[in-house]
């Protein structure tokens, strides 16, 4: 996910000073430019979308009623409220209270990967990392722990914690606002899968990470609290919940934008824009491909009507394309909500590509063989979540 610094105003009163700040702050478009045209995701998406119109260019036209614009609004206001409790600094302050609490490297472990996939629930998977991860590397580097495995234990950790919700990830978000149904059901029916995945994930992170005591240091300084804006953020979260759950997340991500705008501008520049644009990209590009008659008939042909196949469908669409345009193709053949999204967010495990929230988490280690380490544990995890997804849904009458 592409960050973007906060805009310092010195509060200079002089042309020079003015324009002084100008060039040692650049501009947030060409920020977003920048960050945009070295993103490799992007570039794709964008290629497929030049050699798509090429194929069917009466189809130009019709490009902006691909886009599912009621889930972008919902996506939209969550990283604009999640952004703006990160940035209050609160998330940092409870990080370090739960460090206090840590004694070994396994209860460090357990109490990190916990906290990435409750997070996860409310704050997306990747904003549940992107507060997680540092914490996790200072903790690491005072208590000398090995931070890439604990971060993909967290990488998993989101994957899993995400599907509870509605909102912990963006394929959950768009099947919510595409099955028009209540946020608890919702929760409802992913509670089992989640149940299992979380228990053999906390498992395995006893098995692998030692009871050794570990010593962590007080002296970082603790980050100061913007408490309006922590205010602000909290209050409005459920209110925008609640109108998304109406169907109602255009004018919703109105209200929290203008809000965010006249109390704390600099939040809106530090939003994710280019995320949004790489939806919109997928929304028009996937609908674009599904489209093509050979595509149509190559689907046709897998006999998604049948549960069992979607099920596995949505597992290996995963690992070629990642979840959220598997889960965003596979709308277009089949209204099963409940099958897709067991399929999809299994398919988060495996290959890096099978959720984004790997490929961030992998960046943020620093680590240029994190990759390994990541498929030495994502892989099996792969193959028991789609065991248990599929007892679940075909032997325990999840459906």
């Amino acid at each position: 996910m592409l960050q973007y610094d906060e805009l310092k105003f010195t509060g200079a009163n002089t042309i020079d000073n003015i324009t002084s700040s100008a060039h040692r702050t650049p501009h947030p478009l060409i920020t977003l430019l920048h960050g945009l045209r070295k993103d490799s995701f992007f570039l794709i998406l964008l290629a497929a979308l030049v050699l798509l119109s090429f194929i069917a260019p009466g189809k130009i036209g019709s490009y902006p009623t691909l886009v599912d614009w009621p889930t972008i609004a919902a996506l939209t206001g969550l990283l604009a409220l999640t952004k703006g409790l990160e940035v209050s600094g609160i998330m940092h302050r409870l990080g370090h209270q739960l460090i206090g609490f840590m004694a070994t490297e396994r209860s460090t472990a357990l109490c990190l990967v916990m906290t990435a996939a409750l997070l996860s629930t409310v704050l997306t998977n990747d904003v549940a990392l992107f507060v997680v991860v540092p914490l996790t590397l200072g903790v690491c580097r005072i208590a000398n722990m090995p931070a890439t495995r604990l971060i993909v234990f967290e990488a998993l950790a989101v994957n899993a914690g995400s599907a509870l919700t509605p909102i912990g990830n963006p394929q959950n978000l768009f099947l919510w606002q595409l099955a028009k149904v209540s946020f608890g059901e919702f929760v409802v029916h992913m509670l089992p899968l989640v149940a299992m995945l979380m228990i053999a994930l906390l498992v395995l992170t006893v098995c692998v990470f030692r009871k050794q005591p570990i010593q962590v240091s007080d002296q970082e300084q603790q980050a100061p609290l913007d408490r309006t804006l922590l205010f602000v953020s909290l209050a409005l979260y459920l209110p925008f919940l609640l109108a998304t759950n109406m169907h109602h997340a255009d004018w919703a991500v109105i209200v929290v934008l203008a809000i965010l705008l006249v109390l704390r501008p600099p939040v809106l520049l530090q939003l994710d824009w280019g995320l949004l644009l790489i939806f919109i990209l997928m929304f028009i590009d996937l609908r674009l491909f599904a489209s093509l008659n050979f595509v149509r008939e190559c689907m046709h042909s897998l006999g998604l009507e049948q549960a069992s196949h979607l099920y596995l469908t949505g597992i290996a669409a995963s690992q070629i394309i990642s979840n959220v345009p598997a889960a965003i193709a596979l709308a277009e053949y089949s209204d099963n909500w409940r099958v897709i999204a067991y399929g999809v967010n299994v398919g988060g495990f495996g290959f890096m590509i099978g959720s984004l929230a790997n490929l961030i988490a992998l960046r943020m280690t620093g680590d240029r063989k994190a990759w390994l380490s990541f498929h030495l544990y994502a892989i099996p995890s792969l193959g028991i979540a789609a065991a248990l997804g599929y007892a679940l849904l075909f032997l325990g009458h999840v459906l």
